[in-house]
């Protein structure tokens, strides 16, 4: 393999969040969402130029970057964006929250199809926002839209914003094209415009294709903005930096006004030139990732099948993230505490994604192979005893 997904790159004492969070000696983290492997060599080297400069000060977004953006979603997924739709700022969450403020009152309901990402629910909450969760459908080991719910919620007077998910985290669909069309035209026909986060767009399977959501027809353009990144696909959230994509110019003076309100408007040298060399360099390493990441999810269903098979595991069409159904097996998410304590692996609880994600586990598979084993075989150690509990 021209890219070496196997080595195992030390982070403990890195001021990493992942891995030195936990202050407990030998925890295998396998929960916040970044990955353990070196980014992409071009990545490297572009920064590598950059730190040689020597001088770190404010940073001027330049054409190229914008052109470096446009040409990557044109080649890649088929959608064409006009360099002055794009704002940028320091991350997808930051850009949420301002695009919240920008969009909504105080009061405002803002649907979320749960379980969803947690920071979907503090975006809300600290813009004086409601939340009106949307129950997805787990069904034959598998979710859906529950339309008819949704086709309410987006009724309701004071509902005006729907937070979609695309793809959908921590649930793992890649919504079809299908399914966002009538996820767009409930919205439509409500006044309900539509925020779609589709940060983890790059790291999806063969057969489950990324649609953008503004892609689909200018109606919906005109009704939603959509906030991407390379962050997840590249590993490089730290360097703090995310597109805002928002066609309408009336809607895109409003959300630069709450960036700015927010201070989130600034961006530093590294994450520019990240960006760009990401999406101009990285194609063929991205590509490599996900081959590796798929058989790293083949390999966690393997040994679940084998070992675990009460704690079903959810298909995974997109992001690096894996769903673990434990509720057959009696075993709830709190049982993330014990696993902690007794096999010294870190993973996510279910509770923290909201109504649904009661009963689940979100384990974090971006990691090498030998990790990954050793990670469930600690699992294995605390989860088959309750088997059949």
């Amino acid at each position: 393999m021209k890219y070496d997904f196997d080595e195992v790159v030390p982070r403990r004492g890195t001021n990493s969040y992942k891995w030195d969070t936990p202050e407990e000696e030998g925890v295998l983290p396998m929960w916040v969402a970044d990955m353990d492997f070196r980014t992409a060599p071009a990545v490297t080297e572009a920064l590598r130029r950059r730190v040689e400069h020597g001088i770190f000060g404010y940073t001027k977004v330049p054409d190229a970057y914008y052109e470096s953006v446009v040409r990557w979603f044109a080649d890649r997924h088929s959608w064409r964006i006009e360099p002055q739709w794009i704002l940028y700022t320091s991350g997808v969450v930051p850009a949420l929250s301002a695009v919240v403020k920008a969009l909504t009152r105080p009061g405002d309901k803002v649907i979320v199809q749960t379980p969803a990402y947690n920071c979907f629910f503090s975006s809300i909450r600290n813009n004086g926002c409601k939340l009106s969760a949307s129950p997805l459908v787990c069904r034959e080991g598998r979710y859906t839209i529950d339309f008819d719910d949704l086709e309410a919620r987006a009724a309701d007077p004071q509902a005006k914003l729907l937070l979609l998910c695309n793809p959908h985290n921590p649930a793992g669909r890649v919504w079809t094209a299908g399914e966002l069309r009538r996820v767009g035209e409930i919205c439509l026909r409500h006044g309900v415009f539509v925020l779609s986060d589709e940060i983890h767009c790059e790291l999806t399977y063969a057969g489950h294709d990324y649609t953008p959501f503004a892609s689909i027809c200018e109606r919906f353009r005109r009704n939603s903005v959509t906030c991407v990144s390379p962050s997840k696909a590249f590993n490089i959230a730290g360097l703090q930096i995310a597109d805002i994509i928002a066609s309408d110019d009336g809607i895109r003076r409003r959300i630069d006004r709450a960036v700015n309100i927010n201070e989130v408007c600034d961006v530093n040298p590294f994450g520019v030139v990240a960006t760009m060399a990401a999406y101009d360099e990285g194609a063929e390493w991205l590509d490599a990732l996900r081959a590796y990441l798929w058989e790293n999810y083949l390999c966690v269903k393997r040994f679940f099948a084998e070992r675990l098979p009460d704690y079903p595991i959810l298909p995974l069409e997109g992001t690096y993230l894996v769903w673990i159904d434990c509720r057959a097996s009696g075993v709830g998410s709190d049982r993330t505490t014990r696993l902690l304590e007794e096999a010294k692996v870190l993973v996510n609880s279910g509770t923290m994604y909201g109504p649904g994600g009661e009963g689940f586990l979100r384990l974090n598979i971006a990691c090498p192979r030998s990790l990954l084993v050793e990670g469930l075989e600690r699992m294995a150690g605390v989860l088959a005893p309750f088997r059949h509990l």
